[in-house]
């Protein structure tokens, strides 16, 4: 007997997901007294198969011996170091250093900024994922509780981007320097001119990808015909895994101030010159010293939109919790274009002043890692999610 198909269906003001069954006049009754958005139609056994968006959870498992915790909010001892992502347990154990010893959160989270970018992963740093032309092109932001901002974005061949954003807020009058200007700053300054080479998993896996793109390079001199682009960045990769890991890290120090920053690649094979929401104070990162600091991750134009972070820590000034906050910046992304929304992964992070932590994503998997004196060596936790 063939199994009944169901709907799936988004409510705008909750935020909720509902299963419901067209055949039934109770579950069509619901949805015409509250405000639901049809996402899509699928059997029980498809959405129950719906595939895990971040680091596979077997692999993560066997990888640190520990099951992420799912949890909608937690209330953390202080000081705290928060990062995205299972990779958060490395960075936060650069930044937990300088807190456990009354360093300030500034310091710890372009630590923490570093440390990420040390490491070869698909995400950050110059190992990453190339864009569409082969090359490595780096995002950053950092801002203190003092919001003192600095961001560099374009930037190619310099190791520690994090710490050119930092030099840019201490040093400059300005918040962004990108491209060529970024890189000739960062050299100015003293931070060694890298060769650009591809480290060999990030060339081996963009090889790959020209052979399954059908990538016809071509020169923005001369663009096709009415200047459509097509094979653009995929939002999730084979293995389920979203296309992009941002590293982003918020800390509040001993004496109660907080800090953030956001170190990324940007999307993998994005167009040559593509930047996201992760330089972009008030999308992919914003701190107030008197509410808390919010940080979102996956698909960056999304966040852009609704200005996501600055969002987060609003909807936090008028009293909500950081998880209510983070769901209600997922909600809007959701609600601007459902069948959109349904393709792609984003995840926000919030710490509270008082050191409430707090996330939300619409697909499940979007994981972060917790420092303090509870969790020394770190915990991970997974966010709750729409799908």
């Amino acid at each position: 007997m063939k199994r009944p198909t169901t709907w799936l269906f988004f409510n705008a003001e909750t935020a909720e997901i509902a299963e419901i069954d067209p055949g039934s006049p109770r579950d069509l009754g619901v949805l015409r007294v509250k405000d639901w958005i049809k996402l899509r139609t699928m059997n029980r056994r498809k959405f129950l198969q719906l595939p895990l968006a971040g680091i596979p959870l077997m692999m993560f498992e066997k990888a640190l011996g520990q099951k992420p915790e799912l949890t909608s909010s937690m209330k953390a001892a202080m000081p705290v170091i928060v990062s995205t992502w299972d990779a958060g347990l490395s960075a936060n154990a650069a930044g937990w250093k300088i807190l456990v010893n009354k360093g300030r959160a500034l310091d710890a989270v372009e630590a923490a900024g570093r440390a990420s970018e040390d490491e070869i992963s698909c995400c950050v740093g110059l190992g990453a994922l190339p864009d569409r032309d082969g090359i490595v092109t780096l995002d950053s932001c950092i801002m203190d509780d003092k919001a003192n901002i600095g961001a560099v974005s374009f930037l190619d061949r310099i190791k520690h981007p994090v710490s050119v954003a930092r030099k840019v807020m201490e040093t400059t009058p300005h918040v962004l320097l990108s491209g060529e200007g970024a890189r000739q700053f960062a050299v100015k300054n003293g931070f060694p001119l890298e060769s650009g080479e591809l480290s060999p998993d990030s060339k081996k896996a963009y090889q790959e990808w020209l052979k399954k793109s059908e990538y016809k390079p071509w020169s923005y001199d001369d663009p096709k015909p009415g200047g459509a682009v097509s094979q653009f960045s995929p939002a999730f990769f084979d293995d389920g895994s979203p296309n992009h890991d941002t590293m982003a890290t918020m800390a509040i120090d001993a004496s109660r101030n907080l800090s953030g920053m956001v170190t990324t690649s940007g999307l993998a094979y994005k167009l040559h010159g593509r930047v996201g929401d992760s330089p972009i104070i008030g999308a992919g990162l914003f701190v107030d010293n008197e509410v808390g600091a919010a940080t979102s991750s996956g698909v960056g134009e999304e966040v852009i939109r609704i200005c996501g972070t600055h969002t987060v820590i609003e909807q936090m000034r008028f009293g909500k919790t950081p998880e209510q906050a983070c769901r209600e910046a997922v909600s809007r992304i959701v609600k601007r274009d459902p069948a959109k929304a349904r393709e792609i992964q984003v995840g926000f992070l919030a710490l509270s002043k008082t050191g409430e932590i707090g996330a939300f994503a619409i697909v499940k998997g979007f994981t972060y890692a917790v420092t303090n004196s509870q969790y020394p060596s770190g915990k991970v936790f997974e966010a709750k999610s729409l799908i």
